[in-house]
């Protein structure tokens, strides 16, 4: 099969789908894979470790124009669309339910779209836990940084001091992120709270942690208490290729402290908080009613390196079935690939998806 790995080219964007050691097993077993000249620069594999791995360096039109599997991070972008041909496959990370565009074009154009995020194996998700594991343990990270109150934060050190609390930290989802927020938020001293809809997961955090974490239900009543003294919030809620719920109002917002921060780590999929919206890595903040919002919606990108080679750890093995045995082949005997599956041949093939498309033609 022909593999094509373009350049991404959503903004600070820096990750790169395949990386040398997976072209050449790639290689090793008959394939063709075209990179983007400058494709991996951003993550630190230069062209020559590509070609090293005797990968093709093309440009980016032949790639769109040759490849029959187009593997990326992040999802296509409106000046991208042009580029694809009808009925070609694409694997990478959709984010489709708050894309409306996106989902159009992909049904327009016939894509056989294959979602990371989507992807189940025995009840997880493989290719979404990595950059969960990481965007978890920068939150606190990003939250702390941004309580200084140069920016705008109530100037509050997360880690506190002898005699002086340290921060309120409200983390919304117990899942993976939520995990891996707690144990930073944790490690640094800070009081944390993590709320969470299913009592299992509680059960499983409380005795992880050795009850050092508070655990509580999630519903608007307990949101709506732990956010009036919180200093900050991290939104790590998700419903696999559904929009994530709105769990902050802006009522809610106005019983915040000045100066703390929300994270809104699940902004890629609509967000949390009723004001949050995407934001960039050079630009990732703004305020609403005193409350600093940071909503990057591809926040392991910040750290390429490690994102890149964490992700591509567990992509390779499903870029390597769907190469091996061709995409329908794949989809019809792999029940991992088929769950992730988004889009296909004109319709959407994901039921979380298309109940966020209900005006759209559904499988």
């Amino acid at each position: 099969m022909i593999i094509g790995v373009p350049l991404e080219v959503k903004r600070e964007e820096y990750r790169v789908g395949i990386v040398p050691a997976g072209v050449r097993d790639l290689k090793t077993e008959g394939h063709t894979v075209l990179v983007e000249s400058g494709a991996g620069l951003g993550s630190g594999f230069s062209d020559d470790e590509y070609l090293d791995a005797d990968a093709d360096i093309v440009e980016r039109d032949a790639i769109f124009k040759t490849a029959e599997l187009l593997v990326k991070v992040k999802e296509p972008l409106p000046e991208e669309f042009s580029l694809f041909r009808d009925g070609q496959a694409l694997f990478t990370y959709l984010h489709l339910a708050p894309n409306r565009d996106l989902a159009r074009f992909l049904l327009a154009r016939r894509i056989t779209a294959i979602g990371y995020e989507t992807l189940e194996k025995d009840g997880t998700l493989p290719l979404l836990a990595p950059m969960s594991e990481i965007a978890g343990r920068m939150a606190p990270i990003m939250a702390a940084y941004y309580l200084q109150r140069i920016h705008g934060g109530e100037g509050l050190l997360a880690t506190g001091v002898a005699g002086v609390r340290p921060a309120k930290a409200v983390i919304l989802g117990g899942g993976i992120v939520g995990l891996n927020a707690a144990r930073v938020c944790l490690g640094l001293g800070m009081e944390t709270v993590v709320i969470n809809k299913t009592i299992d997961r509680l059960q499983k955090l409380d005795e992880l942690f050795r009850g050092r974490v508070r655990t509580m239900t999630s519903t608007a009543h307990t949101i709506a208490a732990e956010l009036r003294d919180a200093d900050m919030v991290i939104c790590a809620v998700l419903i696999p290729g559904g929009r994530t719920p709105v769990l902050i109002s802006r009522g809610m917002l106005g019983t915040m402290k000045k100066g703390s921060v929300i994270i809104d780590i699940s902004v890629d999929q609509g967000g949390c908080a009723e004001t949050s919206r995407p934001t960039t890595h050079d630009d990732p903040i703004y305020s609403v009613d005193g409350v600093i919002h940071y909503a990057v919606a591809n926040m392991p990108g910040a750290y390429p390196r490690t994102s890149t080679m964490a992700l591509t750890n567990v992509t390779l093995p499903y870029i390597k079935a769907l190469a091996g045995m061709g995409i329908e082949k794949a989809l019809r005997e792999d029940a991992a690939i088929r769950s992730g599956l988004n889009t296909y041949d004109g319709k959407i093939a994901h039921k979380t998806v298309a109940e966020s498309f209900p005006d759209l033609v559904a499988v």
